[in-house]
């Protein structure tokens, strides 16, 4: 389906993408089913489209609806160029976690601001094969929109779980959790949580000049903790579920939040200093499968 079909008028400039847990967003209203045609394939799942309040928002389950994509299979590519092809100027990634830390608990929150890339093979840029640009990954969380769900957490809490403003995440590929020996490793190079998708996405995003914050839901604290058991499947679904249900009214609020007052966020001219081949250099197939990343420019088709 082409994205100009959908049932709003305008650009849809808020989305949510739904990690372990989170694969239906609540208080949507007017939903409409997109399957949008990418140069990558297919994404996830259908992009559901509707209003929250008078708010239009995009909501993606990253691993479809049902669970069906390991964090390897998951579409990265496909997933973000078709949200930027909505418009989408601001997404939150709401992503299950491991703590690798003390203080962040089982049921808190985090909203880390920092990556480590652990991932292998997975695709990490939309460009190549005719145009090149070098994207700063200095600041790969958007620090306006990371500060808004921080404003909104303090004035409306998060459930029975702390916030954490600050951290690094570590990305690594799974599906398998880690070794004792990795953990500890992860612990030594200073990472927070660990999880297994926020990476190539968050690389994405700022390629496409979207602003993206992650809110990581602990469920577990890995497999660091030598005197208590290793995380299993089945323990991190029981916390997973109410950190879910905990991040749906949060993630509502920041919505409203954003419809109201949208920060400025420097990702939205990521590309401005990134960009090395001059559009008008780049051959007809290379604008037409970069089309919505470079639509700021007058040249692109």
């Amino acid at each position: 389906m082409n994205p100009s079909t959908h049932p709003f008028k305008g650009e849809v400039h808020v989305a949510v993408m739904g990690g372990s847990g989170l694969y239906a967003m609540e208080g949507l209203s007017q939903t409409q089913e997109l399957h949008i045609d990418t140069p990558y394939g297919p994404t996830s799942d259908a992009i559901v489209v509707g209003v929250l309040g008078t708010a239009p928002v995009a909501f993606l389950a990253r691993h479809a609806r049902g669970h069906k994509l390991l964090p390897s299979e998951i579409p990265f590519l496909a997933n973000m160029w078709a949200l930027k092809s909505l418009g989408v100027r601001y997404l939150l990634s709401v992503s299950a976690v491991g703590s690798l830390v003390e203080h962040a608990a089982p049921l808190d929150l985090v909203l880390p601001d920092q990556f480590i890339d652990h991932t292998r093979g997975r695709p990490r840029s939309f460009f190549g094969q005719g145009a090149v640009a070098h994207v700063s990954m200095a600041e790969p969380i958007c620090t306006a929109l990371q500060g808004l769900v921080w404003q909104v957490s303090q004035t409306h809490g998060f459930g029975r779980g702390r916030v954490h403003r600050g951290g690094t995440y570590v990305c690594i590929d799974g599906p398998q959790f880690s070794t004792r020996a990795e953990s500890h490793l992860y612990r030594q190079w200073g990472a927070t949580v660990i999880g297994m998708t926020n990476l190539p996405e968050a690389r994405l995003a700022l390629e496409a000049e979207i602003a993206y914050a992650t809110l990581a839901l602990v469920t577990d604290h890995d497999s660091w903790r030598e005197k208590e058991a290793a995380v299993t499947a089945n323990t991190a679904m029981a916390n997973l579920m109410e950190n879910a249900a905990q991040a749906q009214g949060l993630v509502r609020e920041v919505v409203l939040q954003l419809q109201q007052t949208p920060p400025t966020s420097a990702a939205h001219q990521a590309l401005s200093q990134a960009l090395i081949t001059p559009v008008s250099s780049m051959d007809t197939a290379t604008r037409q499968r970069l089309q919505p990343l470079l639509s700021r420019w007058s040249t692109a088709p």
